[in-house]
């Protein structure tokens, strides 16, 4: 299938495809993008004919397979969605992956039987992409949010989407020798793995859920079975790549309604292609905020 691609976003995957050290891309030359949404130009696929505008992310795109960072890519249908109706190429953007990944934390988390009455729910990694959906996300649907953070810039911009309270990256991240602490939490979405996703265990309440998508803190973790075995705490990996189509299809239909975020546009800055070096770097060293969507071709002329 052949896409005129209108936008794509900047993912902190993105900005590791295009560093030597990145250990993302597993071909070269490679267009990085990891999603893209735009127009159909050509297709040998009933489903989706030419006019038809769609969106693509996740599978090998922008990894081993040329993503959306062009004006032009061709894509496997296999990997293309319809564009839910009541959202624009732009909106499906600046959602893109992080918000998509952070929909499908949510209703994970709900799947599993977390409700609001149960208590606070933390998101770690508050200020990126992921992060900031899910906040905006779990708050519109009347859970205590509590956002953590290393950017103490972004704390009035966190409690603008629906936060309560906002701590510090040095709390959740603070190391210790005692395998349980007070429990806190009534689930949590972890966008950091490493040391904090060893801090939520300690600190989870009895039956919570963590549902765990990122490991921007790093992939080790240290430590026992206690959270497990003591607190019933349950663990939910997240993996937005290769999620099955239909389960795809339904969660984009919920972001153009009932998970449709609040503050899309508070949360997102747009950037022209040609300008989006400085932002794949900036990803990579925490120096964005929510959501960044790239102009590539824009909206098509109505």
């Amino acid at each position: 299938m052949t896409i005129r691609v209108a936008y794509s976003s900047v993912n902190y995957k993105d900005g590791l495809a295009v560093r030597a050290d990145g250990r993302v891309a597993r071909r070269y030359p490679l267009v990085p993008g990891i999603d893209l949404s735009g127009t159909v130009l050509e297709s040998a696929d009933p489903r989706l004919g030419p006019g038809q505008e769609v969106v693509a992310h996740g599978f090998d795109l922008g990894v081993s397979h040329h993503g959306g960072l062009a004006e032009i890519a061709r894509v496997p249908a296999a990997w293309v969605l319809p564009l839910p109706k009541g959202m624009t190429l732009r909106e499906a953007m600046a959602i893109g992956t992080a918000g998509y990944t952070a929909a499908l934390c949510v209703e994970r988390l709900e799947r599993g039987g977390v409700r609001p009455a149960a208590g606070p729910v933390i998101v770690t990694g508050a200020s990126g992409g992921v992060g900031s959906v899910a906040v905006d996300l779990l708050a519109a649907r009347g859970y205590r949010v509590v956002a953590s953070t290393g950017k103490d810039g972004a704390r009035e911009r966190l409690r603008r989407l629906g936060a309560e309270e906002v701590i510090g990256r040095e709390e959740t991240s603070a190391a210790s020798t005692r395998p349980l602490e007070h429990a806190r939490w009534a689930a949590a979405i972890d966008t950091v793995g490493g040391s904090t996703f060893a801090f939520l265990l300690r600190t989870m309440s009895y039956g919570a859920t963590i549902a765990i998508t990122g490991n921007t803190g790093g992939i080790r973790v240290e430590t026992t079975v206690l959270p497990f075995i003591l607190r019933a705490v349950n663990v939910l990996g997240v993996e937005s790549v290769r999620t099955p189509m239909p389960e795809r299809a339904a969660v984009w239909r919920r972001l153009a309604t009932d998970l449709r975020p609040r503050h899309l546009e508070e949360m997102t800055t747009e950037v022209p292609l040609g300008e989006v070096a400085a932002a794949l770097d900036s990803v990579v060293r925490g120096g964005l905020w929510g959501r960044t969507v790239v102009r590539v071709g824009g909206e098509p002329a109505a």
